[in-house]
């Protein structure tokens, strides 16, 4: 005889194989109570920790300036309304002292040097047929022949042509300079950094015409506000990088005295390398970063790889008791040799997480290393 379940016996025992069911589920997804003993101790993550030390970094101040041309010569001839006849530099060119570089049109200079010069030639023969006279009114008067107003006079003629031919030396020598203007030869050895003149154009005396950088030599400048400059000192050593991205070194030569009264600023001169303009290595206006070592200081400073940057900030863990690290967010400065300066947030004593930081988050538990933890011990703080 077939058994007959009711509704009501049939709904009951859907609902129980439905409970053994989820029952069998959560056993086999839910670990075992010993295995959860077993992983607690998982939780806590193993780091390293280290002490802040004091230790000697160097002092480094970061600042952009232009590179400059050490001594850069405005050069212009002294005679007005002469034409320019023949130009012999160009603006890049390397120039020696006393090399030609322009030619004014001279003759009428030359007519006047020629004009001077046959003067002077006057005034030589003038003064030597004075002096012939009066030799011979000397004899002349020994033997009582002339008058000693005659001789006198005779004197007062050698020593008009002895002064005629001073003025006319004089002027040939003016006119020989006049005559040298005409010409411009470089003052120094240099390079050309401009041509502001057109062969056929006549110039005015003053006028600007080239431009001369001596020796090629160029320095890097860079304004400083007051409270830097004191920290610079002649010699230190400028760290900077071209615009092709090469490093380049340079020393201060010379700190400006005062600050200005609008900007608050002063100027650190440095010199760069020779040849860097005749080997196109780098040219004047150009604006370059610079990094100044200004002195060797003892500094708080951390492992670089126990600092983060949480939230834009730099930060470092720090153990709170001995099993719980909070974040403190720190005031950086130099970088050298793998550490980092800490100019405030950290004391000297405290415990800072190294090892495992990254992975940490603010209140994780954290179990110490021995090794580290007898080294931080060990450690005295501020060494």
């Amino acid at each position: 005889m077939p058994l007959i379940f009711s509704p009501r016996l049939r709904t009951a025992c859907s609902r129980l194989w439905l409970a053994a069911t989820l029952v069998w589920l959560l056993s086999a997804c839910n670990p075992k109570p010993a295995e959860q003993a077993a992983s607690a101790p998982g939780t806590a993550q193993a780091v390293s920790v280290t002490r802040p030390q004091m230790r000697e970094m160097t002092r480094q101040i970061t600042v952009s300036g232009p590179v400059s041309a050490v001594e850069e010569m405005q050069l212009g001839v002294e005679l007005s309304g002469l034409r320019v006849t023949a130009l012999h530099v160009d603006a890049g060119q390397a120039v020696r002292r006393g090399q030609l570089l322009l030619t004014l049109d001279a003759r009428m200079l030359d007519a006047e040097l020629a004009q001077a010069e046959a003067a002077l030639r006057e005034a030589e023969a003038a003064a030597a047929l004075a002096r012939s006279h009066f030799a011979r009114g000397e004899n002349l008067a020994r033997d009582q022949y002339i008058s000693a107003m005659q001789l006198d006079e005779l004197r007062a003629a050698r020593t008009q042509g002895e002064a005629r031919l001073g003025t006319a030396r004089a002027a040939r020598n003016t006119a020989a300079l006049r005559r040298s203007f005409a010409e411009l030869r470089a003052p120094a050895d240099g390079i050309i950094s401009k041509r502001l003149v057109q062969p056929g154009q006549v110039v005015m005396a003053g006028s600007e015409l080239l431009r001369l950088i001596k020796h090629g030599q160029l320095e890097w400048r860079a304004e400083l506000p007051a409270s830097l400059l004191g920290q610079v000192n002649v010699g230190d050593v400028i760290h900077l990088t071209t615009p092709d991205g090469s490093a380049l070194q340079g020393r201060v030569r010379a700190v400006s005295p005062g600050v200005d009264a609008a900007t608050r600023t002063g100027t650190v001169f440095a010199d760069l390398p020779a040849g860097l303009l005749q080997s196109r290595t780098l040219q004047a206006g150009s604006y370059l970063e610079g990094r100044i070592d200004s002195g060797i200081q003892k500094l708080l400073a951390v492992p670089a790889d126990a600092v983060l940057l949480r939230d834009g900030f730099p930060a470092v863990f720090v153990l709170d008791g001995d099993a719980v690290a909070r974040l403190q967010r720190i005031e950086t400065g130099e970088r050298a040799d793998g550490f980092v300066e800490v100019k405030s947030g950290l004391a000297a004593g405290a415990q800072v997480v190294l090892e495992g930081a990254g992975f940490l988050t603010d209140g994780d538990k954290v179990r110490v290393l021995p090794a580290s933890a007898d080294a931080a011990h060990n450690q005295k703080p501020g060494q």
